[in-house]
């Protein structure tokens, strides 16, 4: 199974950690290098990855990941990486003709997410979004994650400043076709963002939710996350 990654925006929250937040190294490994392995870890065999600022830095670098690693990256390129992120996932149609996965590059997230999302038994013409329903947790901001509302199975509402909401977007996804529907759709609309997508699938009966059952993610998006992240690796617990 492909997965894509996520890769264009400025990522200017880390800028005091590196200049390219894919290629900032957390101790020791560039994070998308360790967003590529966990995956790997979590049965994915091959990779999409969507560049965008400073893109050819990025893509020489996964370049020589994909010789040393013998792991097939495939590049695709955002021009428009200052709009949100459903244009990334838009611009990768091409490439994406089967179910694949949906991730960010600065997620970490145990192999285990994957590897249950993909066997889990899914819908066809559905989304299916990995959510984390421990909201109480203190290893991701409440105030930066994306919020879910579920029931039954189901995504109902999905945004980051939604006040209803019992679950956390963990970034990783099981997508199909419907899933560029709903982009096109968001889209004309006004939206250009992933969740916007989702909240079409949602008014569609076609967004679902995957309970991870706490097993562990972080989104590294500042240095507070960023701090969280190493001391999880330190631990070995992550």
């Amino acid at each position: 199974m492909k997965c894509l990654i996520v890769a264009a925006g400025q990522g200017a929250r880390l800028r005091e950690k590196g200049e390219l937040k894919p290629l900032i190294p957390i101790k020791g490994i560039p994070l998308i290098e360790r967003v590529i392995g966990r995956a790997r870890k979590g049965g994915i065999d091959e990779f999409v990855v969507v560049s965008g600022y400073r893109g050819d830095e990025l893509r020489s670098a996964l370049d020589a990941v994909s010789a040393r690693e013998q792991v097939r990256i495939t590049h695709v390129v955002n021009d428009e990486w200052t709009r949100a992120n459903g244009v990334s996932l838009l611009k990768a149609k091409p490439e994406l003709d089967e179910p694949f996965l949906l991730t960010m590059c600065d997620h970490l997230v145990d192999p285990e997410i994957f590897r249950a999302l993909i066997a889990a038994p899914s819908e066809p013409g559905t989304v299916t979004l990995a959510v984390d329903f421990n909201i109480d947790s203190p290893l991701n901001d409440p105030e930066d994650v994306t919020r879910v509302k579920c029931a039954d199975g189901r995504i109902e509402h999905i945004g980051k400043v939604i006040r209803d909401f019992n679950a956390f977007d963990t970034g990783v996804f099981l997508c199909g076709p419907v899933m560029f529907e709903a982009l096109e759709e968001s889209q004309a609309q006004g939206d250009d963002s992933i969740s916007g997508a989702m909240n079409v699938l949602a008014r569609w009966n076609k967004a679902r939710a995957f309970d991870i059952q706490g097993r562990l993610w972080v989104d590294v998006d500042d240095p507070v996350a960023f701090g969280k992240a190493e001391g999880l690796l330190d631990s070995g617990t992550f």
